[in-house]
């Protein structure tokens, strides 16, 4: 069963003179990175370093020098997302942003009034674009006023000569508010959905009657089901900023006197906001399962989310499903022999080896690799949906992390590090923007989010209650929780 502590344990369109931007799918090679991308950089500032055209390592000055365009220079989109992604490992993104803000203006002299017009509008359009691709891809580090700040002060600065760019400047700013907007509207039906659950118990003892519903009664169809847990998995996936997975494992650099880089907590709600939906829908799974007082409406609901689960599968939601099956593993319910002696368990078999643990989940890596493959080359938005075991992603990208240092014995920032870790992250960047193609229900949508769920005390007292203790340890901790949830001796 995943819950928080395991969790914690790995932690936890434009002009045409602007270079263009390829979707995140084709930014990365089979090798972590294009291996062409540096031929033709000119590094007159030094301080970094090269093996077969490929950037290695370098200073964190020169790495900042590095993003910053010129007018004969743009730094590859691969470049940026990279430098971006890992350089809150060493400085906050205030504090990258106004050394980006302080090389523009001074070397392409935008503060100087009588600076040659004709060079303003070369490299305007460039920073322009790196400012896009910042509030695109990045769009929450403009929750700190600092950045905003600074954006819009460069941005007035290229936009006060031409037209053109005011209106470009607008909409990018227009673009990044609307941004910002939803994440905090997210945020708030969140803390809503959070300060409304209700342990199921409370409400049996209290409301009986309000809680007769299932998940059968509001959903009968399980391919139905399956799709609608698909429209919460994206839309949550959706919200996760790509930082996220980088700030979850902040730590000290350790030429910075000591100092974390980041003063304030680590900003990785909407990360941890996923995981506990993966909990929820474990326990909610288990709930369902453990509540019925009939053994054949028991089996008939486990044989449902088999059903679902496979569904789940052959979607592309591998979240969904591996939530279904560790809910169905839960020892509540796995105890429950008599009622999975009643259930066809072929099925529930094919989904467990697809889930096996064992060779570092390989067989469910090959199955996500397949459904990867499939939406490349999707020709429907239902084909594209990918949408992977979250907890093991984490997983992967904190070893990534703990395996290899960030900085190299000579102070240099370890940049084949962030190369791999930047594949990593910028594959879930293409999987997250995919639309879902499901129609939405929101009676079913609106149980899902918010209907009670048992503790795991209250469901090993309905587990006893539905089958007997088997031996001495399991009736003494059914006494005891009568006793303690129910007020019976």
């Amino acid at each position: 069963m995943l819950n928080k502590q395991w969790f914690l344990m790995w932690v936890i369109r434009r002009k045409e003179s602007m270079p263009q931007t390829p979707p995140f799918s084709a930014m990365f090679d089979s090798s972590g990175y294009n291996r062409n991308l540096y031929q033709s950089a000119e590094d007159s500032c030094g301080g970094l370093y090269y093996h077969d055209n490929n950037l290695l390592s370098g200073s964190l000055e020169a790495l900042i020098q590095h993003l910053v365009p010129n007018v004969d220079y743009y730094p590859d989109r691969t470049y940026i997302f990279t430098f971006l992604l890992s350089s809150r490992l060493f400085m906050h993104p205030y504090e990258l942003m106004a050394k980006v803000c302080h090389l523009c203006v001074e070397h392409q002299r935008l503060s100087d009034p009588s600076g040659d017009k004709n060079q303003i509008r070369k490299i305007a359009p460039k920073i322009l674009q790196l400012l896009t691709e910042w509030t695109e891809t990045f769009p929450y580090d403009f929750r700190d006023e600092r950045m905003m700040r600074n954006l819009k002060d460069l941005a007035h600065r290229i936009a006060s000569g031409e037209e053109t760019y005011r209106k470009n400047v607008q909409q990018m700013i227009q673009c990044l508010i609307r941004k910002l907007a939803a994440l905090s509207q997210y945020e708030e039906v969140l803390a809503k959905i959070s300060s409304t659950s209700t342990d199921r118990l409370t409400l049996l003892k209290t409301k009986p009657q309000s809680i007769q519903r299932d998940i059968i009664t509001v959903c009968s169809d399980p391919y139905t089901l399956a799709q609608q847990l698909t429209h919460i998995e994206l839309e949550r996936l959706n919200y996760i900023g790509p930082e996220e997975f980088v700030q979850a494992f902040v730590q000290k650099d350790p030429l910075d006197n000591d100092k974390s880089c980041y003063s304030e907590r680590k900003k990785t709600r909407n990360l941890e906001a996923y995981v506990e939906w993966f909990n929820r829908l474990s326990y909610l799974v288990a709930t369902e399962i453990c509540m019925p007082v009939k053994k054949k409406h028991r089996a008939r609901m486990i044989e449902y989310f088999i059903d679902v689960a496979r569904e789940c599968f052959n979607i592309g939601n591998f979240n969904s499903l591996m939530a279904i099956i560790s809910g169905m593993n839960m020892s509540p319910v796995s105890r429950l022999k008599k009622t999975w002696a009643k259930v066809k368990t072929a099925k529930f078999d094919v989904l467990e080896h697809q889930m096996d643990p064992s060779s570092n989940f390989y067989n469910y890596r090959t199955a996500l690799r397949g459904a990867a493959q499939r939406s490349l080359t999707a020709h429907s938005s239902r084909e594209k949906i990918v949408i992977p075991f979250f907890s093991l992603l984490i997983k992967d990208i904190y070893f990534l992390n703990e395996g290899c240092a960030n900085r190299l014995p000579n102070g240099h920032v370890n940049f084949e590090k962030f190369w791999e870790l930047a594949k990593q992250v910028s594959e879930f960047m293409t999987w997250k923007q995919v639309e879902c193609p499901f129609e939405r229900d929101r009676k079913i949508l609106q149980y899902l989010l918010t209907v009670p769920v048992f503790s795991e005390d209250a469901l090993y007292l309905a587990s006893y209650e539905s089958e007997g203790p088997e031996n001495h340890i399991e009736k003494d901790r059914w006494k005891s929780l009568r006793s303690s949830l129910l007020g019976r001796v």
